[in-house]
């Protein structure tokens, strides 16, 4: 899977909701699958969105690892090449498998410095949040929750299709994600999604500029509903 340097810089200007619209438009109607549906918190709400490919694995905290430490520390190191490995640009998409009960924190200063300092674009999970305030700037953590602890956590699972926030992740889908949740962008839509960006924009300008002007009322609302509907 690829994308070329413009769209990838078309889906960074937009937010995650406008990127689900899009998709609304080019599958050719709404759809309840394809993106998160629980609330996600995330280490800097004002940074872009987080736009890659899935790097994905699976963690748990709630209990020791099952197998000596030379094969977690392997395991973790197997990790980080997985992640950073690829054409790029990567996220991290991580199923804490504890979940909806996650206790400890994969994320924090320690993990942060080394996914930037390989080049990851960001991270996805539903996983546990830490160290706020000492995480280095640019790089964003969406999460499930904030905590004060790592717990067991460890690296259980490489490669492997993930569940967060009711979203299925298969390695290498696109994602999209910021402070509102994520979604996948399917191979055979990636190419389309800029135009279909333009449309779903344009579509909303008529509403919009009624709504906000003076005077507005039930008929200037239909009317910029039917010069909506013109715009193709």
């Amino acid at each position: 899977m690829s994308i070329t340097p413009e769209t990838l810089a078309i889906l960074r200007r937009h937010d995650t909701p406008t990127i689900c619209n899009a998709l609304e438009h080019v599958m050719g109607g709404r759809t309840a699958e394809g993106f998160t549906k629980a609330p996600v918190v995330c280490a800097d709400p004002a940074l872009p969105p987080i736009v890659g490919f899935a790097r994905t694995a699976r963690i748990r905290a709630s209990s020791p690892a099952q197998r000596p430490a030379a094969e977690v520390r392997a395991l973790r190191m197997a990790y980080y090449e997985h992640v950073a490995g690829g054409a790029g640009p990567n996220v991290a998409v991580i199923e804490d498998t504890d979940w909806p009960r996650c206790i400890g924190g994969f994320w924090g200063e320690m993990q942060v410095a080394q996914h930037k300092g390989l080049g990851v674009a960001g991270t996805l999970t539903n996983g546990v949040l830490r160290d706020l305030g000492m995480l280095d700037a640019g790089y964003q953590v969406i999460a499930g929750s904030i905590g004060p602890s790592h717990a067991f956590v460890h690296v259980t699972e490489l490669d492997c299709t993930v569940t967060v926030f009711g979203m299925t992740v298969r390695p290498n889908e696109l994602i999209h994600a910021d402070r509102h949740g994520a979604v996948v962008i399917p191979a055979e839509h990636i190419e389309t999604m800029p135009a279909a960006i333009d449309i779903v924009l344009r579509k909303e300008q008529p509403i919009l500029k009624a709504a906000r002007a003076p005077g507005f009322n039930i008929e200037k609302l239909r009317a910029a509903w039917r010069e909506a509907d013109q715009i193709k």
